[in-house]
């Protein structure tokens, strides 16, 4: 079998030794990011209760070893008692209910670009008429690689 290197195969060749060097020089980013309180003093905590009108100020640390990509906060209803698992805070729950029309808020944020370390600080004004009663505060944070660590704390509109 004649195995002559052609200028089509010497391209295909040279084209793959280049992207293997390409990706050698980069860190392969195989861990998720992290919500801390480390160094800050982390807003809204479980069991934290506010009114129509209330200004939350939310306050959390994301970190992630190469780089942090977006993150995004959710309030939902919990007027089912339903669960995230991610404190071990139980909270006291009013009567399981189904209102029409419960808060629900979900808005996403960018990250500046080659930023390790972020303190989230937003302030979320509760609306007027708020339906009371059992709700989610939820961060989610996604670094540029696509990993995503998610934390929720159980809060109360009264």
């Amino acid at each position: 079998m004649n195995r002559t290197l052609t200028l089509p195969n010497l391209f295909l060749f040279v084209a793959a030794l280049v992207a293997l060097a390409s990706c050698a020089d980069e860190p392969r980013d195989v861990e998720k990011p992290a919500i801390t309180t480390d160094g800050i003093t982390a807003q809204p905590t479980d069991c934290d209760a506010y009114r129509s009108g209330d200004t939350i100020h939310v306050c959390y640390r994301l970190t992630d070893n190469v780089e942090l990509g977006n993150f995004n906060l959710e309030i939902h209803t919990n007027h089912d008692h339903h669960t995230h698992s991610t404190s071990a805070v139980e909270c006291d729950l009013e009567p399981e209910s189904h209102p029409d029309n419960p808060w629900v808020l979900n808005r996403d944020y960018a990250i500046p670009a080659g930023t390790r370390d972020y303190v989230i600080s937003e302030d979320i004004v509760v609306p007027d008429g708020c339906v009371t009663g059992d709700y989610h505060f939820m961060i989610r944070v996604t670094d540029r690689a696509g990993w995503q660590e998610f934390r929720s704390v159980a809060i109360k509109v009264q």
